[in-house]
């Protein structure tokens, strides 16, 4: 499922938060927005699953602008990982995975297949953590079933608003790679949100830096270190320290 940002500025009252995003994400690719808190960045993010409309521009998800689209039809052709997963607490894991299949209502065995596939992907064997709740798991198995639950329903597009940030250094590293690994097997197209520059270049197929609302830059991924940017050169500093 393609995205594309034209021309697109966001303002609440007299204060401009985006200003003139254009791009164009090709289905299967993997876009990081990277900037610095209050960059715009997941303000951006909302714009494709329709939960902000633009000020000024267009949106436009899977060849239609977000204005046209049926939220609530948009947004379950969309996976959404969030921090610690935004899980529902009162409900099992297995409930949490197969939510959205249900409410598309797949039959209860596809539902039941679906579920323990995805968990075993993520590296959750179904007999032991099916059947659990959300507080009976580490951080780091939240997020796990937060991402199945994203990719349950088969969507074209995956959204992640710096889902790893509050996981410790170990087991944020063990996430990424499990986000490549899952990539390369379901080649989704992504949108993912943070401000580590570490796990910008190594994640994203391609990297858009904001400022103060502003695209700096929107470039391939192995390109990023060769802009002539002073905000991307800043950037780039963190990875020396």
């Amino acid at each position: 499922m393609e995205v594309e940002f034209r021309s697109v500025s966001y303002s609440v009252g007299a204060r401009a938060i985006l200003r003139g995003l254009t791009f164009h994400l090709s289905a299967g690719d993997t876009l990081v927005l990277l900037g610095a808190s209050g960059s715009g960045k997941t303000t951006a993010l909302k714009m494709v699953n329709a939960m902000l409309l633009p000020s000024a521009g267009e949106v436009v998800v899977g060849g239609r602008r977000t204005t046209e689209w049926d939220p609530i039809a948009l947004r379950r052709q969309i996976g959404y990982v969030i921090q610690e997963g935004g899980l529902f607490p009162h409900l099992t894991v297995a409930a949490n995975v197969g939510i959205v299949p249900r409410l598309e209502d797949w039959p209860p065995e596809r539902v039941r297949e679906r579920v323990e596939s995805l968990l075993n992907d993520v590296q959750l064997p179904p007999a032991e953590y099916a059947g659990r709740i959300p507080r009976e798991l580490s951080g780091g198995q939240r997020q796990r079933v937060g991402v199945a639950r994203a990719l349950a329903a088969d969507p074209g597009l995956l959204l992640f608003d710096e889902p790893f940030g509050a996981l410790d250094p170990i087991t944020r590293l063990d996430l990424r790679r499990q986000f490549l690994a899952l990539r390369e097997r379901y080649r989704k197209t992504a949108v993912f949100v943070t401000h580590d520059i570490g796990e910008a270049l190594r994640l994203g197929t391609h990297v858009g830096l904001l400022h103060e609302g502003r695209l700096e830059a929107m470039v391939p991924a192995s390109e990023f270190r060769r802009v002539d940017n002073v905000r991307v050169q800043e950037f780039l500093a963190c990875l020396e320290t």
